[in-house]
């Protein structure tokens, strides 16, 4: 179970971030040479988080792929109007190599019946700390909600993206990619 305390925090600078640097790009595909994987992509490939089912999944299954890692949570109101888009997407290019994969900061059960409803077809894994700190080594210092990350098929972070992603501009960083 996660910690309310952290969840409370989580929450508090998802509202606060989300609102100051919506739409902000961290890592600008224009200059991805600046965006090569430091030092401290080895801890976020090496991690390793828990699926829906409670199975462990290493993130390192999904190198060779273009990967978007979205930190979100069913509470955050930007997330939810972020992930129709991501569905429509991982549809449309899953079979090139696109792999969407959510990091949720909630309840097992919140979660898993906010997936369903949606019909998220992507897998969704489940953090608490462990998961804040995963997205703070991604490029997430503010630790808001939602956080996106684009990485290449060689595991270089592309883009870091805070608040609400609408599916053309996560189109457009990774068409390209694929």
């Amino acid at each position: 179970m996660i910690d309310k305390k952290l969840l409370l925090f989580v929450a508090a600078l998802g509202l606060a971030g989300a609102g100051v640097v919506a739409q902000r790009i961290l890592f600008p595909a224009e200059s991805s040479a600046s965006a090569q994987v430091e030092p401290r992509s080895a801890q976020f490939w090496n991690a390793s988080l828990p699926d829906l089912a409670g199975r462990q999944q290493p993130l390192t299954q999904w190198l060779g792929k273009v990967v978007v890692v979205n930190f979100w949570a069913p509470w955050c109101p930007p997330c939810r109007k972020e992930i129709p888009g991501f569905i429509a997407l991982q549809e449309q290019f899953g079979q090139q190599g696109l792999q969407f994969v959510g990091v949720a900061l909630d309840e097992h059960d919140k979660v898993a019946a906010y997936a369903e409803g949606e019909g998220m077809n992507y897998p969704i894994l489940l953090g608490g700390s462990e998961a804040v700190q995963l997205g703070q080594i991604a490029g997430n210092r503010l630790g808001g909600l939602p956080y996106t990350v684009v990485f290449d098929r060689k595991g270089n972070a592309i883009a870091g993206l805070s608040g609400e992603v609408s599916r053309e501009r996560m189109e457009a960083l990774v068409k390209p990619l694929l």
